[in-house]
This record gives structure tokens, C-alpha cells and sequence, in this order.
């Protein structure tokens, strides 16, 4: 028999590694929800092919998500993290580079997802508030990023309008090259978003 001390040690460590298996087990059902979210519409995706492709039963897919919104909420919030980690690197430089790299970095993140990314930008799920918070976060963080090395106040309202302002602009420019194919050489769209942001700074700072 285990001596006393040993045994509550044990009793603590087992919830603790069940808990590691749970939230393990939330990971790759989230990466395999990314994969068919990617590839449909959140219609076009049941709960039955969502089982049937991570290999449980619908019971146990809803002991980890009580719905499929739940569900898609999840990998929402998991694509959002990605792409903000993605444009959150240590470049150094001036302003301008700093953008530069970050654009860089969120048009690699759409191409390698822009079945996703379409979805999301035009509406995914419709008008939800979870979803709708997620993305209102990731574009504030985005923005935040963006423009460290800037020589303007982030806190400052008219910036905060203007920022806003040229993030749609970021999300409608990338969706219409997208949907043309990519017509545009990436470059030059990189340029187009770079500079149309530092020319509104200018302005702000300026007026």
C-alpha cells in the first residue's frame, strides 16, 4: 500500500493529468473544427460529420462543446490567436518596416487560411455576439500592434477612428484580392496598405 503521503500526492496529480488529457483532447478537436470550417460554411458542417471525423460519439463531442456554435466559437477564438500571434514578432527597424513585416506576416496567415478567413469577414455564423466580440478583439489587437514604433498615441480617439477605419480597409482590400485571384502582385498590395495607413497618421498628427 502506498504510504499516506504518497497517496495524496497521487490523489492531487490525477485530476491534474485528467485535466492535461481534457484540455488536450479541446486542442485537436479545435484543430480538426478548423480544417472543416475552413473547407465549408458553418451550414454545410454537422455535428455528425464533426464526430464522425475526430472518431467519438456525438455524446462525447458535446461533453467538450454543449453546441456546434460553441464549437465554432472555439475555433474562432483559436484562428483569431493564431493570426494575432503571427503578426506579433520582435522585427526591429523604423516604423514603416515595422509595418511592413507585420502586413507581410497577416498576408501569409490569409493565404494559408483564406477559406476561413473569407468566412469569417463575411459573417460566419451571421450577426453573433461571441463571434462578433472575437473579431472586434483581434482587430484591436492587430491595431495595437501595428503601430508600435509609430509616432502617434494610441489612446488618442481621432487615431483610434482613423486606425479602425483602415483596418476595414486592410480586410476589404485582402478579401477583393482574394476574389481576384490574386491579380494584384502581393507587393504592391503590401505597399497600397502600408502606405494609405502612414499617410493617415501623417494626417492625423498633422491636424
Amino acid at each position: 500500500m502506498p504510504r499516506p503521503r504518497r497517496a495524496a500526492a497521487a490523489a492531487r496529480e490525477e485530476p491534474a493529468r485528467a485535466r492535461l488529457d481534457v484540455d488536450e483532447r479541446r486542442r485537436q478537436l479545435v484543430a480538426l473544427g478548423l480544417d472543416l470550417f475552413g473547407a465549408r460554411s458553418y451550414d454545410a458542417v454537422s455535428i455528425d460529420e464533426l464526430a464522425a471525423a475526430a472518431g467519438i460519439s456525438k455524446g462525447l463531442l458535446y461533453h467538450y462543446f454543449p453546441t456546434k456554435k460553441d464549437f465554432y466559437v472555439a475555433t474562432v477564438r483559436a484562428a483569431a490567436d493564431q493570426l494575432v500571434a503571427r503578426t506579433s514578432d520582435d522585427t526591429q527597424g523604423t516604423p514603416l518596416e515595422r509595418l511592413r513585416a507585420g502586413l507581410d506576416a497577416y498576408l501569409d496567415y490569409v493565404i494559408e487560411h483564406q477559406q476561413p478567413y473569407t468566412a469569417l469577414m463575411r459573417g460566419g455564423v451571421g450577426v453573433d455576439v461571441e463571434v462578433s466580440r472575437i473579431v472586434d478583439e483581434t482587430r484591436a489587437a492587430l491595431g495595437t500592434r501595428l503601430l508600435e514604433g509609430t509616432p502617434v498615441d494610441a489612446k488618442d480617439p481621432l487615431v483610434r477612428v482613423a486606425l479602425r477605419g483602415w483596418i476595414g480597409f486592410v480586410e476589404a482590400a485582402t478579401l477583393d484580392w482574394l476574389d481576384g485571384k490574386r491579380k494584384v502582385p502581393r507587393l504592391k498590395l503590401r505597399e497600397l496598405l502600408a502606405m494609405t495607413l502612414m499617410r493617415t497618421l501623417e494626417s492625423v498628427a498633422s491636424g
